[in-house]
């Protein structure tokens, strides 16, 4: 089975790789093909994987190439993990937001909309190639922002491209640990769209446990989510929200925290980023090792801002090994050999909330077949929380109105009709900023 990696440069494919050596079943990946723009980085990221596999006999064959065309052909899956401008986007995406006093989070705020506009009219591009070039293939995104870029693609290819990412499987896992649960054996209700999303139960043995741990300060105060939203708020909402509401619940307090950092995230991670890939390409330097001790770095200070805010302090160590790639790992095993299982996915609505129309995109609980992945109903969202993700859905449609006919007065629209952005004056302000520094947003005219 041929697994191609778009994206295959990135510092997060030894995670991928790592699950696909772990996976001795039948019907394994047999073929890895690394795709990326950039030669230098696939070179670093290839030496990475073959220290992993050193040690196995009958590892996946590993290739590497920039012709996108030649990484499609005969793909079974398509992994998708692209970042458009790279890191220093991403580092532009919040400066030019702080700048007018607003959020420039990867994909929440100003600089989500900016990523998400510079992003999606190549996932559109990735799609339409994978539609034409391997038609039976299934595309498994985490191309952030996920939600967004995953209905940007679907409308290419329908139900056989499936959003991935790795923080409801996270929280889900937290609370079921400190319930004393097993997160195997618990049914996790969670409802939203990718980073804004709730969980409004957790069934063990047909039990909802989640009102045992709403009622217990100490539970709550155990785990990183409670420390960061508080216990009030958390009995206030009855429900425990996905880490990237902080932006929205607490906003003017993060806004300030960055404002006030030595470096924004997304600096962080190109300097960092920047070091690992200068320092692996030395021969007396073992790149698994210099690889793993940089990602230990990078998530150890993953949201540091916000839980500095909030007081929540360190990050616990089960929550530094990442998840994403054990999703990925069990969404292909699924479809492929119809190892029948529930993940917690981006796909098309088709009802499930009655808020939103059959194609918007959402983040729900999905039982997994040889068919792909289907939504599982949920109960309706209260009010504060609908509202939010209507808003939110109307701001990504107007990121993919835009994407489609390069109107800057769409793009601005995006942006004003944001939560997080408190004046049309700021969002026009925002387009001119981002334009000025991001060549892949000269289309907006």
């Amino acid at each position: 089975m041929k697994l191609t990696i778009l994206g295959g440069g990135g510092f997060r494919v030894p995670l991928v790789h790592g699950a696909l050596l772990a996976d001795r079943g039948e019907g394994r990946v047999t073929e890895v093909v690394l795709h990326d723009l950039d030669a230098g980085r696939l070179h670093t990221v290839a030496r990475v994987l073959a220290e992993q596999a050193s040690a196995l006999g009958d590892a996946p064959r590993v290739t590497t190439t920039t012709d996108l065309d030649a990484a499609l052909r005969g793909a079974d899956f398509v992994f998708s993990a692209i970042r458009v401008g790279g890191l220093d986007g991403r580092a532009n995406d919040e400066r030019v937001a702080l700048a007018e006093g607003v959020l420039g989070q990867e994909t929440v705020g100003a600089g989500g909309v900016a990523y998400g506009l510079r992003t999606v009219p190549v996932a559109v591009d990735i799609a339409r190639r994978v539609a034409r070039l391997a038609p039976d293939a299934w595309v498994i995104n985490f191309t952030n922002p996920a939600g967004l870029v995953t209905e940007a693609m679907s409308r290419h290819l329908g139900d056989r491209v499936i959003g991935i990412c790795d923080s409801p499987v996270g929280l889900g896992r937290r609370i079921a640990r400190v319930l004393g649960a097993d997160p195997k054996e618990a049914w996790i209700d969670y409802v939203g769209l990718n980073h804004l999303g709730w969980v409004r139960g957790l069934r063990v043995a047909g039990r909802d446990e989640l009102p045992r741990l709403l009622a217990d300060p100490g539970l709550l105060g155990s785990f990183e989510e409670g420390r960061l939203f508080g216990a009030d708020w958390l009995r206030s909402l009855g429900a425990v929200p996905n880490e990237y509401l902080h932006y929205y619940y607490f906003n003017r307090d993060t806004v300030r925290a960055y404002q006030e950092a030595e470096k924004t995230r997304g600096a962080f991670l190109r300097d960092q980023q920047a070091r690992f890939y200068e320092e692996a390409g030395r021969a007396d330097v073992s790149a698994l090792g210099l690889w793993d001790r940089t990602r230990n770095e990078r998530e150890a200070t993953y949201m540091a801002e916000n839980r500095e805010t909030s007081g929540a302090g360190e990050r616990e160590a089960d929550d530094l090994s990442g998840g994403y790639e054990k999703v990925a790992l069990a969404l292909m095993r699924a479809i492929a050999r119809d190892e029948r299982t529930t993940l917690i996915l981006n796909v098309r609505n088709q009802g499930t909330l009655s808020v939103l129309d059959p194609d918007a995109v959402i983040e729900v609980p999905c039982l997994v077949d040889a068919n792909g992945a289907h939504p599982v109903a949920v109960a309706p969202l209260p009010g504060h929380a609908t509202g939010l993700v209507c808003s939110v859905k109307a701001v990504e449609r107007e990121v993919l109105a835009a994407a489609e006919s390069g109107s800057r007065a769409t793009a601005v629209k995006a942006f004003a009709l944001h939560p997080l952005v408190d004046s049309v004056n700021v969002a026009r302000r925002l387009v001119d900023g981002y334009t000025a520094v991001h060549p892949g947003l000269a289309y907006l005219k």
